[in-house]
């Protein structure tokens, strides 16, 4: 009997096949369906980075416009369902992904192929595109399975100092995360099912923490109060990036795809809890708190910049970020978090107003920054505020959960619910201060000039009044200035006394800089009035 071949589950799309045979032919002069399966595949390969769906349709949206087509998409967590209209006729496709995950560093690229895309790639062919995309989707990992064990180490071990842990739990934390990120990294790689790389990756973090705790208590005498971190070497699989963006998705109503990776996130957390709590049990751990570290406010800020930075460091690497992109993650992230931190320290703020604060932080440094390195935004946002979603939160309600304390359990969760909730608003509400402020923020010539219509126009209203009793200011017109949207008056509207329809008199047009002489023009105006 000869072997059966058993197939894949998602067959490979042949994208080259939809692309004409006249190989010179600029993508502007295709047919529809070869615009169509650029922007199709665009947006499957922006999906398959992790990014939400708001920007993978306008993604396809400046392709569509630029191609001189209409594209309606519908996008989920795994596939995307467009059409595109050329006027004429219609094109439909139903795409889907055989896994997700996070490439910051393949979502960099495509960011910039979409940017470049009106001016230089309407002139390009549709096969030099498509071979411009091979390129970008043969960007897999940029990093090897002892790499990211080794990132997520450092990441989880400034997390056990951030949640109150000591070297010591620092140490263990370290090395079981370690060991069991690159066993999850291992098992990816050989396309075992999602449980699976959670339950043995998580059981794997669990089960070093405790025999190396157990080892150093034989060894050294060390206390088995510390074995509270064993938490913390399990957090380098808690879903941040998921989490915030399904919180971005459903503030912007895309509720597919907000409400699929939400579901996915939670799944995630449940199975990872789960597991956590199941290795709990056979060793013997309990969650209690961390033991108490002698700091002064100094030392604790000072330890708590310098360990967000490691902690977001090493969660950029993990989400496949060069190293200059994680760096300057790594930045906006140190300094956003310690805020947040001492918020809740020295202000007395509850967590998830901390966590919006911090959030929001995060999101304006971005935009600063962004400029600076040419890398997107959500690249550097996300995995800046990802070391603030509440991981020790998620599974101590989980714990309490299995040993039937509701009351407690409850409480965690309504905690970690508030966070989680809090971060994308901070980011959502931080990119519409950027908006605004880049919209209205007016330049010194424009300020100037604001300032002397308001002025001027005061003047006018005051003398007006005094020199002329037989009229009446009814309002001030404003109008939007054409070049920072910052409104001012440009000049009172005169209404005569028992006219049915007011008698408009633009005073000036453009603000004078006499006052003398708005007067004057305000006199000849109301004199024309009916006294």
């Amino acid at each position: 009997m000869s072997d059966i071949l058993i197939k894949r589950n998602h067959m490979e799309i042949p994208w080259h096949n939809y692309v004409s045979t006249r190989n010179s032919q600029p993508i502007t002069e295709a047919s529809l369906s070869e615009k169509a399966s650029l922007i199709g595949r665009t947006g499957m390969m922006l999906l398959s980075c992790g990014t939400g769906a708001w920007r993978v349709r306008s993604s396809m949206n400046t392709l569509s416009e630029a191609l001189g087509i209409t594209c309606s998409a519908d996008i989920g967590l795994m596939s995307i369902s467009y059409t595109c209209f050329d006027g004429e006729s219609s094109f439909s496709h139903a795409l889907s992904l055989t896994t997700t995950g996070v490439n910051t560093s393949r979502l960099n690229r495509l960011e910039h192929f979409v940017s470049d895309f009106p001016a230089e790639g309407i002139h390009m062919s549709g096969e030099a595109l498509h071979s411009q995309l091979d390129e970008i989707e043969r960007i897999h990992g940029l990093y090897s399975p002892a790499a990211l064990g080794l990132a997520s180490a450092l990441a989880c071990g400034a997390f056990t100092f951030l949640l109150g842990g000591g070297p010591l739990e620092m140490i263990l934390a370290f090395a079981g995360a370690g060991i069991g990120n690159a066993i999850r990294c291992k098992l990816g790689k050989h396309h075992f099912t999602l449980f699976m790389c959670i339950a043995v990756s998580v059981s794997s973090a669990c089960l070093v923490y405790a025999g190396f705790l157990k080892l150093a208590e034989l060894l050294f005498h060390i206390s088995v109060q510390h074995e509270a971190g064993y938490i913390c070497s399990m957090l380098f699989i808690i879903p941040g990036f998921p989490f915030i963006t399904s919180g971005i998705d459903l503030a912007k109503l895309d509720m597919r795809s907000g409400l699929e990776r939400l579901a996915y996130a939670i799944i995630v957390v449940m199975v990872a809890a789960v597991s956590a709590w199941l290795m709990a049990l056979l060793l013997h751990l309990k969650p209690v708190d961390f033991l108490p570290l002698e700091l002064s406010a100094a030392q604790r800020i000072l330890f708590r910049l310098l360990a967000s930075f490691c902690g977001v460091f090493g969660f950029s690497v993990m989400f496949n970020s060069p190293v200059r992109l994680a760096a300057a993650a790594a930045f906006i992230g140190a300094l956003s978090n310690t805020l947040r931190l001492e918020l809740v320290d020295l202000a007395g703020f509850p967590p998830a107003a901390a966590a919006f604060f911090g959030a929001l932080t995060a999101g304006l440094l971005a935009s600063l920054i962004k400029t600076k390195v040419g890398y997107p935004r959500i690249s550097i946002t996300v995995p800046s505020i990802v070391i603030m979603v509440p991981g020790l939160y998620l599974y101590r309600a989980i714990y309490n959960l299995g040993i039937m304390s509701l009351n407690v359990s409850a409480s965690w969760f309504a905690a970690a619910i508030l966070i989680i909730v809090a971060l994308p608003l901070g980011l959502i509400f931080a990119g519409s201060l950027r908006t605004k402020c880049s919209a209205t923020a007016p330049n010194w010539h424009t300020k100037r000039t604001a300032f002397c219509s308001f002025r001027s126009s005061a003047i006018l209203l005051i003398t007006g009044a005094i020199q002329k009793q037989s009229f009446f200011v009814h309002s001030i017109s404003l109008r939007s200035h054409p070049r920072s949207r910052s409104f001012f008056p440009s000049g009172p509207q005169i209404y005569g006394w028992g006219e049915k329809r007011p008698v408009r008199h633009n005073v000036f047009h453009h603000p004078p800089q006499n006052p003398a002489h708005n007067i004057q023009r305000l006199l000849e105006a109301s004199s024309e009035l009916p006294s």
